[in-house]
C-alpha cells in the first residue's frame, strides 16, 4: 500500500487501533506491518489465515470494512494484494 506522505501517521494509528482484534479473528495465524525502506511510504501487511475460507470471511467482515474505508482514504496510489502459498 503507497500512502500519501502526509497521512503515514494516520495509517500507523489506524493499524495499532486495529491489529490486535484482526489478530483475533478466528483463523488469523500471524499479522504483521512492513515498511519499505525506500520510498518509505510504502507498507505490507503480512498475514497467515488458515485457509482462504478464513481470509474472505476476513474481508467480509465489519472489522475490515470499517478498517478499509478509513484506509483508503489516504493511499497515494492504487492499492495491490497477493495471496502466496509455500512451494
Amino acid at each position: 500500500m503507497t500512502f500519501q506522505e502526509e497521512k503515514i501517521e494516520d495509517f500507523i494509528a489506524i493499524f495499532e487501533s486495529v491489529q490486535t482484534r484482526i489478530k483475533k479473528v478466528e483463523g488469523c495465524q500471524h499479522l504483521e506491518l512492513l515498511r519499505c525502506t525506500e520510498p518509505n511510504n510504502i507498507f505490507f501487511t503480512y498475514s497467515y489465515w488458515d485457509d482462504e475460507a478464513a481470509l474472505n470471511k476476513y474481508r467480509h467482515s465489519d472489522l475490515f470494512r470499517s478498517t478499509w474505508s478509513k484506509t483508503k482514504l489516504l493511499f497515494a496510489d492504487k492499492p495491490e494484494a497477493w495471496s502466496t502459498m509455500t512451494v
